[in-house]
């Protein structure tokens, strides 16, 4: 498996793809760079995914992350939190009582295990999880400590606007404008598998909505990132 790795994208933003396999179920990262302190989007999906993250971070010169933003409070996005001490954890209202819930949960392989012997559909993700979590030890589920209700604005021009959508109620996006880019997380995506119905599918009027010519490049956490023109063509074909 190769390590991951930063690849400039534009401006100050610089993305960390996730693994591509879909079974492994784990997010791609972004980092707005900033020497008056770095933003990094999303946590990575466990405590070794987010030490990869830190070494990969190291290997292309950027500067750790002083504030670390939720997408949304889907395990992928938030499990490797724990991993980011000093960070300021910031995501939208809703996640806090979502993260404290499962924080409550008695995470363990057994636990895993047990949840998917009583509901079967949950078996791709939990799988995965059991799959990226080699110990247990020191991982804690950690709730925003920094919240907002629709938008907000970090010190380094980062800007956060929450959308919802049918894949997570928290969903944010998150706007770089002085880079022309867009961090829509997975906010147009069809809810989790073991919750989905047969007519949900891709919100792609979500991305209508949110197609600015002022953003050049639409960033999700599982595919490549699309210019607006791809972004555009994409929306209006369907």
């Amino acid at each position: 498996m190769v390590a991951p790795q930063f690849h400039h994208l534009a401006g100050r933003v610089w993305l960390c793809p996730g693994d591509p396999d879909p079974e492994a179920v784990q997010a791609g990262v972004a980092v707005v760079a900033d020497e008056r302190g770095s933003v990094m989007i999303d946590a990575g999906q466990s405590p070794a995914h987010a030490r990869e993250i830190q070494a990969a971070l190291a290997a292309a010169g950027l500067p750790e992350p002083r504030w670390l933003v939720y997408t949304h409070h889907h395990w992928d996005h938030v499990w490797g939190a724990c991993a980011w001490p000093g960070v300021e954890i910031v995501g939208h209202e809703t996640a806090v009582s979502l993260l404290r819930a499962e924080a409550a949960r008695p995470w363990s392989h057994r636990y895993l295990h047990e949840q998917v012997r009583a509901d079967p559909r949950l078996r791709p993700s939990f799988q995965a999880r059991a799959r990226a979590m080699a110990s247990w030890e020191d991982f804690a589920i950690l709730p925003p400590t920094r919240t907002f209700a629709d938008v907000d604005e970090l010190p380094v021009g980062v800007r956060l606007r929450h959308v919802g959508g049918g894949h997570a109620p928290d969903s944010a996006v998150v706007l770089v404008p002085d880079s022309g880019v867009m961090l829509l997380g997975d906010c147009f995506y069809p809810p989790p598998a073991h919750l989905r119905r047969p007519e949900d599918d891709l919100d792609l009027g979500l991305v209508r909505r949110l197609l600015d010519d002022t953003y050049q490049w639409y960033v999700s956490s599982h595919a490549e990132p699309m210019t607006v023109e791809q972004a555009r063509s994409a929306v209006e074909g369907a």
